[in-house]
């Protein structure tokens, strides 16, 4: 029994890692075992790798507990040795570099304690690119959204194996901009011209589970439609304007079963049931102690991207966009503005409203005043107005 308990809280630790979320559970802290985490990918991308290592942390905290101190390199077998080094959370190779094909990799970590881990030699897989991304509206369990599907084909017939991520962008825009704003000068409100942009922001989310697909039992080495992303029509990330990267990545067959393995364990609904197998190990071992449980896996994959962009309408012309998230509702007349939450004030009583920096001016036909939440007029309060890079409008 006190095996399983343990498994148990093994098991969310780990997902919690993986996927930024807990499962909750009760379990006595005594049961508690602290093990080291890796989360390490290597790819043919020429840039500065990067690798997580944390430490199991129990339910009762927030976030894993980063493994500071430690020595961490990557070596391969034509004497290479790229080293890491501590990064904002993380260990970031000192010099960029990119996995060529051919050669044999390993990860090397010693902590500060002085345990000594090492993985398995790892190749990296066929490199395949990302054919084309679809967006279409689809009905799934009821519910009318956009599916994004990923496609891909290796004529060599060897990539098989396939993990993919994604990041995406879209844009909000604030219904009661207006390009001036208001300010107290002399205890009078004053308009003046914004210099910063207001009205349209940019908000980002990064894909959280675990995407994967094989084409071993298939005639051809071809992903098809696969779906990446449903996002409901109702969605307020899809309400404008919207982008996606996905990020395909190839790995080997072990890998593969490691993170199936994890997925299937995730998506069952049974973490926590006593038919659980076992405590499953990845590709890394503890030198000085064989038998130490280690979590994670040291992978060697072939990259490929490719980015998608849409607006609402192009998807669904025939429907309404996905309302607002905030309430910003429009003038009332005033015998009736004590039953809402919104009102049109005098001068006086504006002036004290504007001062608290929580409600933005909108104006009115005549001499008064809207004051709307500042969400409503101001998309920075909680959006960023910086537009990226990529961004195509």
């Amino acid at each position: 029994m006190k095996k399983i308990i343990l498994f148990r809280v093994l098991l969310t630790i780990l997902l919690a890692s993986f996927f930024g979320c807990t499962t909750p559970y009760t379990y006595q802290a005594n049961e508690f075992e602290d093990l080291i985490v890796v989360e390490a990918t290597l790819t043919n991308q020429y840039k500065y790798q990067t690798i997580k290592i944390s430490r199991t942390y129990t339910l009762e905290e927030s976030t894993p507990n980063f493994e500071k101190g430690a020595v961490v390199y990557v070596t391969d077998n034509q004497g290479n040795r790229y080293d890491y080094k501590e990064n904002a959370g993380q260990y970031k190779s000192t010099s960029e570099f990119q996995a060529v094909a051919g050669r044999d990799y390993q990860l090397h970590i010693l902590t500060k304690e002085g345990k000594n881990y090492i993985s398995t030699t790892e190749k990296m897989p066929q490199e395949t690119q990302i054919d084309n991304l679809e967006a279409n509206a689809v009905t799934k369990n009821g519910e009318v959204g956009v599916e994004i599907t990923v496609n891909s084909t290796d004529p060599t017939n060897s990539s098989k194996y396939y993990r993919y991520e994604y990041d995406e962008a879209y844009t909000v825009v604030a219904p009661k901009y207006y390009p001036q704003k208001a300010i107290i000068v002399n205890n009078r409100i004053q308009l003046i011209d914004r210099v910063e942009e207001a009205r349209t922001c940019f908000l980002y989310n990064t894909s959280k589970e675990l995407l994967l697909t094989n084409t071993s039992k298939l005639s051809e080495d071809k992903v098809t439609n696969f779906p990446v992303r449903f996002i409901s029509s109702t969605d307020i990330t899809i309400k404008n304007r919207y982008s996606i990267l996905v990020k395909q990545y190839v790995q080997n067959l072990a890998a593969q079963t490691y993170y199936e393995t994890l997925q299937q364990i995730s998506n069952s609904g049974s973490i926590l049931s006593q038919t659980q197998p076992g405590f499953f190990y990845g590709n890394i071992t503890a030198v000085n102690n064989p038998t130490e449980k280690v979590i994670g896996f040291f992978n060697v994959s072939t990259y490929s991207e490719k980015r998608l962009f849409f607006n609402f309408s192009d998807i669904f012309p025939k429907l309404p966009s996905p309302p607002y998230p905030y309430e910003c509702p429009v003038p009332i007349p005033e015998d009736q503005q004590d039953q809402y939450i919104f009102y049109s004030f005098s001068q006086a009583v504006a002036i004290d409203l504007v001062k608290t920096g929580t409600k933005v001016y909108y104006p009115t036909e005549g001499t008064g005043f809207i004051l709307y939440d500042i969400q409503c007029g101001d998309c920075t309060f909680y959006a960023s107005n910086i537009k990226p890079s990529f961004w195509i409008d």
